[in-house]
């Protein structure tokens, strides 16, 4: 692609995230989304293949679909109460209908459906665009409305996109499907919890982008897309597959990890919610992501390639690992014991 053209798709993408974050009316808040739809379609189908081709027309449907909802409920809001105010949303059918709109942006169960096949014909980088900045503007407008939504609905939506996120992820050999369902099941994590603590909500969206961008960025140096070839990818280089296993499992939340302390959290509050059932079922939940996690783990790490005689290594010229990998990574495994510093700050 073009540097110009990239140059401009990517101002326009952070012009996009910027209007609607920083907006307090509904037009212009659907106008940065729009704005950010229109700059990620040339990154998602710029290698011309198919699949890249299809997962750009699925995007714009579904969140052109998604946008219409999000002005019609913003107009059904500004017809019954004559406010176009992004806190005032006060209509219960104007709620519903956002809630939806917002699931479907994101990605929330049981709109689940386009997202996994998208980050498949994405390159690498654009997936992690669209894991991470992409979904920073439905999470702004969900975080702002989140007084007026029904608790109810959100938390059902967030235990069935753990539960899918996690048992839709359990038989997949591609990475960036994958790691698609998992970010499914993070936004279960998320959702449940912010009608109660909202900023625990916008905690555990950057950790999340903190991780998946170190798990991406490694996969993007390495150059690995499926499990098979992740099982040769540790000769290329060991201490990066080291590295990278100890990120997934923060991704899984294991405790001496970072992933750890947003669901720690999380648990915490609903307990001090008397939602302790619902803190049992996603925990139980969130052990179906930590098995794919473990396999991704395990192919990175522990296996052996095969020594078969019509195998042949994937040839490699080693060249500098970006800088800014082993700042994430450190950042994805060790924040856990300055964990009373970050609340403070958040």
């Amino acid at each position: 692609m073009n540097p110009q053209a990239k140059l401009i798709f990517t101002i326009s993408l952070l012009l996009g995230s910027t209007i609607t974050i920083s907006s307090n009316h509904w037009v212009t808040a659907w106008a940065g989304l729009e704005i950010n739809t229109l700059a990620i379609l040339p990154l998602i189908s710029k290698s011309h293949h198919p699949r890249a081709i299809e997962a750009a027309t699925k995007y714009f449907l579904v969140q052109a679909t998604a946008s219409a909802l999000v002005l019609f409920s913003s107009m059904t809001n500004a017809w019954h109460t004559g406010q176009w105010d992004i806190t005032q949303l006060n209509h219960p059918m104007s709620c519903l209908i956002l809630t939806a709109a917002i699931a479907m942006k994101l990605g929330l169960a049981p709109f689940h459906f386009w997202f996994p096949e998208v980050l498949q014909g994405a390159p690498l980088m654009t997936g992690l665009l669209l894991s991470t900045a992409m979904k920073f503007p439905p999470i702004t407008l969900l975080f702002m409305t989140s007084p007026s939504l029904n608790p109810t609905l959100l938390t059902t939506m967030a235990i069935l996109s753990a539960a899918l996120g996690g048992w839709m992820g359990l038989n997949q050999t591609q990475i960036r499907k994958i790691l698609a369902f998992s970010s499914i099941s993070h936004l279960g994590w998320m959702t449940i919890i912010i009608v109660y603590d909202p900023k625990l909500t916008l905690l555990n969206f950057y950790l999340y982008t903190l991780m998946t961008a170190a798990v991406f960025l490694t996969l993007n140096s390495t150059k690995v897309l499926k499990l098979s070839t992740l099982m040769t990818s540790w000769a290329k280089a060991p201490a990066l597959n080291a590295m990278l296993m100890l990120t997934l499992l923060s991704l899984a939340g294991l405790p001496p990890l970072t992933g750890f302390l947003p669901k720690w959290l999380i648990i915490q509050e609903l307990t001090k919610q008397e939602m302790v059932s619902a803190a049992m079922i996603i925990s139980l939940l969130s052990l179906l992501g930590l098995f794919f996690y473990l396999r991704l783990a395990y192919c990175a790490t522990i296996t052996l390639p095969p020594h078969t005689i019509g195998h042949i290594k994937p040839w490699h010229t080693s060249k500098p690992v970006n800088i800014l990998i082993p700042i994430l990574i450190t950042l994805s495994i060790t924040l856990l014991p300055i964990s009373p510093m970050i609340l403070a700050i958040v």
